[in-house]
């Protein structure tokens, strides 16, 4: 497996990603667009979800493909970023058919970055404009680190971010796109990132695997920061041009969750509403199941990858609450 021309998630053929956000309220929106609708479905491990569309992406629902996935900021209030990809998509004339009317179909999911030092006293609820404005930004190529959902992440430790990458193996393309901000670690208390393991071509420093951690496992000595009910949460996107059924998507969201356990120490706790969505942009007619198994594999690799470069790439801001790694490392 190599990684993508980009190294994002945008590799994959009919996607195109937007970021918008406001830095005096250090949070934002990214949106993810296919040219055209895609299968897609989801699965949640955490628990302390927060999410809009995401039971019609059960394999067992009538709707069989989206047109857009939004991941947020704004805890409840960043969930309304949907209905402005909507409005924007519907302006488009997209979205499913319904007699003389389309509707679009939009599945997002939030993070909670209230309390990250940003000013949260708006009058008017800033998150759909913030979402019209991601989906006008859809290109290409996007930034990472702190940018759009990502802006405003944190993590247990120091400033979380939004974080893409990619791979190619067999033909197909499989990419990944995430906003951290876990309760848990990205990186071990020596410096060294979780995901270490898994970084092709220095992506996240280059430093490897840390040599005081032995299986993965956080030391007995190690401090997690204070915990604080649903502050947290991890969300992001698989993708791939693999042609996958829905349940097939349902089967590549389960096996990316792996990504994050190991990039994020803990990860899925009570106190994270972490989930990940899964979107094919193929026909849907289905892979046989041991091609299933590699684009799992592939999916939960990128989704590690991507964590921790969004960390790696954030950048300090006025008022953080939080150092980035960057700071912590030099």
């Amino acid at each position: 497996m190599t990684p993508g021309p980009r190294n994002l998630i945008t590799d994959v053929p009919g996607l195109r990603v937007g970021n918008a956000q406001n830095d005096t309220l250090k949070s934002g929106v990214t949106g993810l667009v296919g040219d055209a609708p895609m299968v897609a479905s989801c699965h949640v491990m955490g628990g302390a979800p927060g999410t809009r569309e995401t039971d019609l992406l059960a394999p067992d629902k009538t709707v069989a493909a989206v047109d857009a996935i939004v991941l947020s900021g704004g805890s409840a209030f960043g969930l309304d970023a949907c209905s402005g990809v909507l409005d924007a998509l519907h302006a488009d004339g997209r979205g499913f058919e319904v007699g003389p009317v389309r509707v679009p179909i939009v599945p997002g999911a939030i993070v909670f970055d209230l309390l990250n030092g940003g000013d949260k006293d708006w009058g008017t609820n800033p998150y759909a404009e913030l979402g019209r404005a991601a989906y006008a930004a859809a290109g290409l190529d996007f930034d990472i680190g702190t940018a759009g959902g990502g802006c405003g992440a944190t993590t247990g430790s120091e400033k979380g971010g939004l974080g893409s990458a990619s791979f190619t193996t067999g033909g197909v393309t499989v990419g990944a796109l995430v906003i951290a901000n876990p309760v848990g670690t990205v990186a071990t208390p020596g410096g060294h990132f979780w995901a270490a393991p898994f970084e092709v071509d220095g992506e996240f420093g280059g430093l490897g695997p840390d040599p005081a951690v032995l299986g993965g496992q956080m030391p007995a000595s190690a401090k997690l920061g204070d915990v604080r009910m649903g502050e947290n949460t991890t969300i992001a996107i698989v993708a791939t041009d693999a042609p996958l059924t829905k349940a097939q998507c349902h089967r590549l969201a389960v096996a990316a969750h792996d990504g994050m356990a190991r990039a994020i120490v803990p990860s899925h706790t009570p106190f994270d509403g972490d989930l990940v969505f899964a979107a094919s942009t193929g026909d849907g007619s289905g892979v046989p199941d041991a091609d299933l198994v590699m684009l799992g594999h592939a999916a939960a690799t990128c989704l590690a990858r991507a964590i921790a470069r969004g960390v790696f790439a954030a950048t300090p801001a006025p008022g953080d609450v939080l150092p980035c790694w960057t700071q912590q490392s030099t």
